[in-house]
Parts: structure tokens; C-alpha cells; sequence
């Protein structure tokens, strides 16, 4: 399988410049691109294929004193910009015809040089290669200081550099590898997505949602305060975009270092994991958008669906349409809706039931038992949940 695997790198001022023109000629090269099969269509005549648009927007380009300036480039980084064009309208023609899955994909549209996110790509044509000093060595670039954490497992297939919207520069490695499967155990599980919870698992562990976002609102409040009383144009607005952006990209990076650890030790801990498929798009348009976007379930989920297929372990999606909130696990009984605010509910055949967990209590015991799950039951509402 392939995996991702993301560096910090440290370009001198001199290479900044050298990415900084590989992140325009890039742009350039695309936006050409979609000029050029735009304009096809509005005269009516034939889509321009992928080997044609590529003799027009680079190759005859370079000959013209307009874009004669690509050449102070890697060739390898214009055809992979237009490799995401011809991928872009791939993408759209399957979703218009049916063939591609999920939300409708939009045409694609013009690169701005103002846009927040810079990236360039190099595959093996380019002759990339990793240093054995640890440097990262691109053709008419340079070579790159890297800070790594890990190792890579094999030999890289391609590499894209990235500068956020915080001025940062990383380098993403695609590897592909085989993971060995880690030592089967016994235990499966089964995991609900809240926002009171961020995860209630079927063993009746509770993980409380950290909630990075809302922790954070009060630092990006002032910095947005700040932001906004900058004079459009200025150098200090462009600073304190920076600002802004360092905040928001700090808030990402600690919720992806705790969901990394967390779908880890879940992973590791079960053979099979089940996960119930939420609609976060819908979800994201109530009152409770900013809680869900903050909670990143999708990521999460994300994690948890590659590491089970790396480490030879069961992943399953429940259909968010199961009434799994209704049926009893004893019995097999569907007991009917019932409002968010009940969390515990009794089935005819004397089970009882925590729909946050899943488990089944007997009727048979103790009063103050009875009385704590009650009180567990009704901590919170799961967003998204079955009636």
C-alpha cells in the first residue's frame, strides 16, 4: 500500500526564491491549460487531449519570449501541474456521468497566486534523490536541510513541497510498503462519535473530546481582532495574516497528533473495528457546525480505516440508517424512536440498554447501579444519533 509521510524542511532565503518561481511556473502552466480547453469549448471545436495540451502549454510555450521564463525550471514539475488539470477534469466528466460517487465534483477552475496553500510535485523522472547527510536534493533547487522524525521505509516515489498558509515548508513522501500485520488479539470494538464524548467505545470507556478549537477561541479572537484593524495592502496585514494562520495551523497539528495516537492505540488494542458512517456534511450545516468541524471526525475515522488495512486488521462503516439505538443486542427486539434526551432505555425481554455504549444491563441489579448508569446515560447528546 501507499502511505504518506510528511517532513519539516528549512530552505535558505536563495531557495525560497528558487520554489517561490517553481510554485508560479506551476500555476502558470495550469491556468494556461484550462484557458486553452476553455476556450475550445466556447468556439466549439474538439477537447484538447492530454499529449496536445502539453506541446501547446509548455513546449511551444517556452519557444515564446511570454514563457520563455519556464525553462528556468524542472520540466517535471509543469507536467505534473498539468497532470492535476487533466485529473481535475477526470474527475469532474465521472461525476456528471454517474460514474464517480458522492457529492458532485465542480469543474476546475483558476490557481490564484494569493492562495493560502504553494505546492509543487517531483516524481522519479526528476531524479529527486535523499542525501545520505539527511538532505533532500531538487533539480534547480538545491538541496533542502530536512528535520526528521522517522525514517522512511523504502525508497520514495515521488515528493511534493508544500508552503501553508502559516509560511512553512514541508516535504510529503509517497511510499509503497507493506506493513506486517501486528499479532492477532481477541478483543473487538465498537465506536460512537460524539461531540459531549468524542468517543464512547462498546467496552464502556469514554474518550472526552478535547475540544482544541473552543480551548483555543479566545488567542484567535484577539489575533482576528488584530487582524481586521490592519490596513488592507499594508506589510503589518500581512503579518498578522501570518499570525493568524500559525494559530489556526497549531490548533490543526495538535488535533491530528492526538487522533494519530488515539486511532493507534485503538488499532493496536482490536482485531475488528466497527464505526458508524455519520454525515458530517449535513452535520456541518446545523447549529452545532463549529463543534463538528472542531471534532474532525472524518480525519479520525480516516485514520482508523488505513491503519486496520496496514496492520491486517477488520475495518467496517455501520449504515448511518441502522437503528442501532433502537434494536436490542439481547433479543434482537427494534423498541421504536425515541427522543436524543433518553440515553437508557429497558427492552421487554429485561435487558437494559445505555445507547451511548451499546451494553446490556440486567434488570436484576442493584438500585444504585441502576442509578449510576442513568446518570451516565444522560451526560450528553450524540450528535448525529438514530432516534
Amino acid at each position: 500500500m501507499q502511505l504518506r509521510y510528511n517532513v519539516r524542511v528549512y530552505p535558505t532565503p536563495g531557495q525560497q526564491e528558487a520554489l517561490a518561481r517553481a510554485f508560479g511556473c506551476a500555476r502558470v502552466v495550469f491556468n494556461d491549460g484550462l484557458r486553452a480547453r476553455q476556450a475550445a469549448r466556447e468556439q466549439g471545436l474538439a477537447y484538447i487531449c492530454d499529449g496536445d495540451l502539453s506541446k501547446l502549454v509548455i513546449t511551444a510555450a517556452k519557444r515564446t519570449p511570454e514563457r520563455e521564463w519556464l525553462g528556468e525550471v524542472s520540466a517535471v514539475v509543469l507536467q505534473q501541474a498539468l497532470a492535476d488539470l487533466n485529473t481535475a477534469y477526470r474527475n469532474f466528466f465521472s461525476s456528471i456521468t454517474g460514474k464517480r460517487k458522492g457529492r458532485k465534483v465542480a469543474p476546475p477552475r483558476f490557481r490564484s497566486r494569493k492562495d493560502n496553500r504553494q505546492a509543487i510535485r517531483f516524481t522519479a523522472n526528476a531524479r529527486f534523490k535523499v542525501l545520505d547527510n539527511g538532505r533532500l536534493r531538487l533539480p534547480k533547487i538545491g538541496d533542502l536541510s530536512v528535520r526528521w522524525s522517522r525514517a522512511l521505509p523504502a525508497d520514495p516515489t515521488s515528493v511534493t513541497i508544500v508552503k501553508d498558509a502559516a509560511g512553512r515548508y514541508f516535504a510529503s513522501f509517497v511510499v509503497t510498503t507493506t506493513g506486517g500485520p501486528l499479532p492477532e488479539v481477541d478483543a473487538e470494538v465498537g465506536i460512537d462519535l460524539g461531540l459531549t464524548h468524542f468517543a464512547v467505545l462498546s467496552d464502556g470507556r469514554k474518550v472526552a473530546a478535547p475540544k482544541f478549537l473552543r480551548r483555543a477561541a479566545r488567542k484567535l479572537k484577539r489575533l482576528q481582532q488584530d487582524l481586521s484593524r490592519k490596513q488592507r495592502g499594508s506589510s503589518n496585514r500581512r503579518k498578522a495574516v501570518v499570525k493568524v494562520a500559525k494559530a489556526h495551523a497549531q490548533v490543526a497539528d495538535t488535533r491530528r497528533d492526538w487522533q494519530h495516537k488515539l486511532s493507534t492505540r485503538i488499532i493496536r488494542d482490536n482485531q475488528a473495528v466497527y464505526v458508524e458512517d455519520l454525515c458530517v456534511v449535513g452535520l456541518g450545516r446545523t447549529r452545532l457546525a463549529k463543534s463538528v468541524h472542531d471534532a474532525g471526525w472524518a480525519s479520525f475515522v480516516g485514520m482508523l480505516e488505513y491503519k486496520a488495512a496496514r496492520y491486517g486488521r477488520t475495518f467496517a462503516r455501520i449504515d448511518r440508517f441502522a437503528p442501532t439505538s433502537q434494536t436490542c443486542s439481547a433479543c434482537g427486539r427494534i423498541d421504536g424512536p425515541k427522543p436524543l434526551n433518553v440515553r437508557l432505555w429497558a427492552c421487554p425481554c429485561g435487558a437494559i440498554h445505555d445507547r451511548d455504549v451499546g451494553h446490556q444491563y440486567s434488570r436484576g441489579g442493584t438500585r444504585r447501579e441502576t442509578k449510576r448508569l442513568w446518570s451516565a446515560g444522560k451526560t450528553g447528546t450524540r450528535a448525529g444519533a438514530a432516534p
